[in-house]
């Protein structure tokens, strides 16, 4: 067996062993480990960073963009950012162990269900350091192990990183297995890792779609996923126009680069002359380019023509596509066509459509006049998420500690026996 083979099977099987450990600690326990971890990723801060200008000269020498080492660098903000995020979850309530309500059968069977950890997770990422921390932290608060398999470009960053952790956790008397990251930058560590389905029970990547769907399309356990980002805000007949530029604007410009920033702006057929001509002069100052219907170009003058491409586009960009609608009807078909079950926003004054779009639009976050930024898993009152799914089975949209828990059921009898 290759030697890459044999190193992540026995790293499964050793997270499988701490995830047994990790399935009974108290809150209590997880608590310290948590604040603990923080406590000395902060008086470690010099040795990370030490670590993490490895991980930068050889970025820079391969000719990374600035982008991409500004998303690897360390800082003592980062650090400290992390540090915080760590304790925020740390205070959050503990769902494992904890149940729903309790159902009374006409045999006096009492039933309810359990949160649970769900046991050993996966998770394939790209470059942010800070990642390595935010994954480890909620997997550990819900009684889970990790694997974490960061960018090859962090893996000084990353090594240094897990090596604190689990000097905490053996300090503590927990695993170090319980969180591992894998020590080798080769691709074939990927494959390996997705074929571990007797010891792993869900594989999370993070990342651009190409990732995502060569993950899906090679892994042998189960996948949480969303492949893109493709967002839109509708603004609606009536709509209060000072709130939909702001909310347009926040949700296009603030950044542009992430996957809950709005990719379409549709805007309802009686407001667009009202509307358009000056949402469109903010966007130009703010250097966004727009590609739009021939009724959004009959408005505004030297608004680029869409494209069919344009419509499913995860831009990524300061680029925006703009369609005007007849209706709502036109509005919810659109995103339903074009959407990618993310994030879409309504702006309106109407409460009984507004119901209908939340009603109505199938997506893992729908808001109501606010912006599509708010799909966070901080921003959501999570303390921090681990990714944000667009698939329904088990979690769907920002996952926080309680989604990388499922359920089992309990239930209480007297001496019952089936007839």
């Amino acid at each position: 067996m290759d030697t890459i083979d044999v190193t992540i099977q026995s790293m499964a099987r050793a997270a499988r062993q701490a995830a047994k450990a990790m399935a009974g600690c108290s809150s209590r326990q997880k608590t310290s480990v948590l604040e603990r971890v923080a406590e000395e990723i902060t008086r470690r801060a010099d040795d990370l960073m030490a670590e993490n200008r490895k991980d930068l000269q050889a970025a820079k020498a391969g000719g990374f963009s600035a982008a991409m080492i500004d998303r690897l660098t360390l800082t003592d903000a980062t650090i400290a950012a992390m540090a915080r995020g760590l304790r925020e979850v740390a205070q959050q309530p503990d769902p494992v162990g904890s149940t729903g309500p309790v159902r009374a059968r006409p045999n006096g069977l009492q039933v309810a269900r359990m949160r649970i950890p769900l046991g050993v997770i996966g998770i394939i990422y790209e470059s942010r350091p800070n990642v390595t921390v935010d994954a480890a932290g909620l997997c550990l608060k819900a009684g889970n192990a990790v694997i974490l398999r960061g960018g090859s470009e962090a893996l000084h960053s990353n090594r240094a990183l897990a090596a604190v952790i689990g000097g905490v956790l053996a300090g503590s008397g927990l695993p170090e297995a319980a969180v591992q990251v894998v020590p080798v930058k080769d691709r074939a560590a990927v494959n390996a890792l997705l074929q571990q389905e007797e010891s792993i029970d869900l594989i999370i990547p993070r990342g651009g779609e190409d990732l995502i769907r060569f993950v899906v399309a090679h892994s042998r356990i189960p996948v949480l996923k969303h492949y893109k980002g493709v967002c839109h805000v509708y603004v609606d007949a009536g709509a209060d126009l000072a709130m939909a530029e702001e909310i347009s604007f926040n949700s296009k410009v603030q950044r542009p680069g992430v996957c809950n920033a709005m990719e379409t702006l549709l805007v309802h057929r009686s407001e667009a002359e009202r509307f358009l001509p000056a949402m469109a002069r903010r966007f130009a100052e703010a250097g966004v380019e727009l590609r739009g219907c021939p009724e959004s170009q009959r408005i505004v003058p030297g608004i680029v023509p869409a494209t069919d491409a344009d419509w499913p586009a995860e831009f990524l960009d300061l680029i925006l596509a703009v369609k005007v609608v007849a209706d709502m009807d036109e509005a919810v078909g659109h995103i339903a066509a074009f959407g990618s079950n993310h994030t879409e926003a309504i702006v309106t004054r109407d409460y009984e459509r507004a119901r209908r779009f939340v009603r109505e639009v199938d997506s893992s976050v729908v808001l109501v006049n606010a912006s599509t930024r708010f799909n966070d898993g901080g921003q959501l009152g999570l303390g921090a998420e681990i990714g944000i799914s667009t698939s329904k089975l088990h979690a769907y949209g920002p996952m926080g500690v309680e989604e990388l828990t499922t359920t089992k059921f309990v239930v209480y009898g007297s001496g019952q026996i089936r007839e």
